[in-house]
């Protein structure tokens, strides 16, 4: 159940979840970043709530959760896509004692962006980030935004990162067992930290609700994966033109370029900038005199 996010729903109840679990996909993001904890533990709920919620949508394209601060941590970023592939990054300095959001994000902004990929237009909300705790944060977005009840559970740690979602959806018949969602939410509120990074996505939904009729469909696969590329670093420099990036070669000898979430680099020397710009056809070498 590593690496995997687990749908499910309440039978007979207009209700349904999600679990996911992020092992290997999480160790990808760790080996490349030295994070300290309590900035690590945040990325990885922020990693796990992408994946909760991309899998509420329906779009083809990707998601991406910013959270913006004036304090010890500045800025951090996950992009899911349709697919369940991730990235992410944070920007931090001087970190107090206290792991209160509030103090490590001073002033923060949540800003949640839609990107489809066959849409020229991305949507894009930003609120005010309050509460103490990340899943209160979202919880409470959510339910403004989607005008759907849901509830949302995160932990992290160096090993691995996981989450749950409920929502409640809307119903045709809302007299029909009308306790449900209360009932639901008050079993989900009795989970632990270390139960949901340590038990499975079955062993779970057996300790929270064996005396409710679940149904569990098979579970989708996630991963790491970096959308940077060769090709996009080309473009940027052909964007930059070719004096300003012929400038950086004089000065330093080549063009450096790298990625800030997979940390992969990308070089470029004189040759290759000439050749870069030839190719595109933005750079024509001025002719020789006769």
């Amino acid at each position: 159940m590593n690496d995997t996010l687990q749908r499910f729903i309440f039978e007979a109840t207009p209700i349904r979840g999600e679990l996911v679990h992020l092992d290997a996909t999480w160790q990808a993001i760790l080996q490349r970043h030295d994070y300290p904890p309590r900035v690590r533990d945040l990325l990885g709920e922020m990693m796990a709530a992408a994946i909760l919620l991309a899998a509420t949508l329906k779009m083809h394209g990707r998601l991406i959760i910013q959270i913006q601060g004036q304090g010890p941590i500045r800025l951090m970023v996950v992009e899911c896509t349709n697919a369940l592939e991730l990235r992410g990054l944070a920007h931090w300095q001087d970190l107090p004692d206290s792991s209160d959001l509030e103090l490590l994000l001073v002033d923060g902004r949540l800003i949640i962006t839609l990107e489809p990929n066959d849409e020229p237009e991305r949507y894009q909300s930003i609120v005010e980030l309050k509460g103490k705790t990340l899943s209160a944060v979202l919880g409470s977005y959510l339910q403004q935004s989607e005008q759907l009840d849901t509830h949302i559970w995160l932990a992290a740690n160096g090993e691995r990162a996981a989450g749950l979602l409920l929502q409640k959806l809307p119903s045709k018949d809302p007299g029909r067992d009308s306790d449900a969602w209360n009932r639901i939410i008050h079993l989900s509120q009795t989970v632990q930290t270390h139960e949901l990074l340590e038990l499975s996505h079955l062993d779970i939904l057996h300790r929270l609700y064996h005396e409710e009729q679940v149904r569990v469909f098979e579970p989708s696969p996630v991963c790491f994966r970096c959308s940077c590329s060769k090709e996009r670093v080309v473009n940027m420099l052909r964007v930059l033109g070719y004096a300003e990036v012929r400038s950086i070669v004089q000065e330093q000898g080549c063009v450096n370029v790298a990625c800030e979430f997979c940390n992969q680099k990308y070089d470029f020397d004189s040759v290759d900038v000439e050749q870069l710009f030839a190719s595109s056809e933005q750079h024509q070498a001025p002719r020789a005199r006769q």
